[in-house]
């Protein structure tokens, strides 16, 4: 799969890459619905562990429609497919679907199967979950994407594939396809029309114009006062630059490391200029810190309405673990502003900022 999202900048050979905006995919590929036959459906023998169920095998699923979904539980682009995944289990799975959602992760902190755990618990995740630490079942499917959805048929063949999110009812569509081909019975024709909380609240399109920025330099871009000597340095930044849309800044002592922006000494700030409803930050403490707290800023204001569900009105909140954290939704007219994330303490990592 060398699918390339040119806005995102996203290829194959760039290796294990985050989410993107848009991508076309291969849909049914004549009019009378006719799907192709795509190859085997992969395995999954090199997941490193399994959550809510025992290992599966193509062969153990023979007979059942199965949805093979990538995910890593960071990814705010997953994020807003995971109402429907959810939904597609508890309508479907007596019908005859097997959704199995496989966890690769991007960021170190991900790998941690105890985080990975709590995160299943968190979400409401019912249905198996491959954990595939090592990558093995990204390989075995050649698969280059966060999300990434394969859907195989009752023989095992795969037939339908989607990158990234949308396409909820051609998806479904397929999968009703696919059970009625297999000889489920009395099956509802309707579409599910989930409810979305937070993260998981679809992205405002028409608005957003802000791309997915890492912080660290092995991926960064529009940092203000990136200097490639100053990699894994640790350095006194003295922010206050002028930022166009999409350039973003530190202020304090920082370490700009391959993956993230990790705070010295107390306050620090990241700024970030911005257009789009919401700005989410992957985020946490430093290994061994307890939690950190945090101040958002918009335009030099606590946010008020426009706070995320991770801050409150004053713009307060608390890094009590590794994850997205979404720091604004604006609630009226979208326009450019400037973000500001403060730290009065030391000890935060920045990885990833997201918008939606």
């Amino acid at each position: 799969m060398s699918d390339r999202d040119e806005d995102d900048g996203l290829d194959a050979s760039d290796g294990p890459r985050r989410s993107f905006r848009s991508l076309l995919h291969r849909q049914p590929d004549d009019e009378r619905g006719h799907l192709p036959d795509e190859g085997a459906l992969g395995p999954f023998s090199r997941a490193t562990a399994w959550l809510n169920s025992p290992p599966l095998t193509p062969a153990g699923l023979r007979g059942r429609v199965v949805l093979v979904d990538f995910w890593t539980f960071t990814c705010v682009n997953w994020l807003r497919t995971a109402p429907y995944l959810r939904a597609w289990h508890a309508k479907y799975a007596a019908a005859g679907l097997t959704v199995v959602g496989v966890h690769t992760p991007e960021f170190g902190f991900e790998h941690d199967l105890a985080t990975v755990t709590e995160r299943v618990r968190r979400l409401g995740i019912e249905y198996p979950v491959a954990v595939d630490s090592d990558y093995g079942v990204w390989g075995d499917f050649d698969n280059h994407y966060w999300p990434a959805l394969y859907i195989a048929d009752a023989d095992g063949r795969l037939r339908y594939h989607h990158f990234g999110e949308g396409e909820y009812m051609m998806t479904e569509m397929v999968l009703q396809q696919l059970l009625l081909d297999a000889g489920a019975d009395g099956l509802d024709g309707d579409l599910v029309s989930p409810e979305a909380h937070g993260l998981e609240v679809a992205a405002d399109w028409r608005s957003l114009r802000s791309p997915e920025t890492y912080l660290g330099y092995g991926q960064s871009s529009g940092f203000a006062s990136e200097d490639a000597g100053l990699y894994d340095l640790s350095s006194i930044y003295p922010g206050g630059a002028r930022l166009a849309l999409n350039e973003w800044d530190l202020a304090g002592r920082w370490t700009q490391t391959r993956d993230a922006a990790v705070l010295d000494e107390p306050g620090g700030r990241i700024s970030f200029a911005f257009h789009a409803r919401d700005a989410n930050l992957v985020m946490g403490p430093a290994a061994g810190r307890g939690a950190v707290p945090f101040r958002v800023l918009l335009d030099g204001k606590a946010p008020g309405e426009a706070h995320g569900t991770d801050v409150d009105a004053l713009g307060n909140g608390v890094l009590d673990r590794q994850d997205t954290f979404q720091l604004v939704r604006q609630p009226g007219p979208v326009a450019t502003r400037l973000l500001e994330v403060e730290f009065p303490e030391g000890g935060a990592e920045g990885f990833c900022f997201t918008f939606g």
